[in-house]
């Protein structure tokens, strides 16, 4: 699964990892996060995000 970055302050969403303190499990894929997601350091939403190239 793709890992994304937030354009604004750099943080990777790595779906191996999930997101635990927005209660995300581990194994969720970018795509599948909820709608009204937001990047756990600076607030923004998905939309703000781009994915990370390997």
């Amino acid at each position: 699964m793709k890992k994304y970055r937030c354009i604004p302050c750099g943080y990777v969403y790595d779906p191996a990892l999930g997101d635990s303190d927005s209660g995300i499990a581990l194994g969720t894929s970018f795509e599948d996060l909820p709608d009204d997601w937001q990047c756990p350091i600076c607030f923004v939403g998905k939309d703000n995000f781009e994915p990370v190239e390997d």
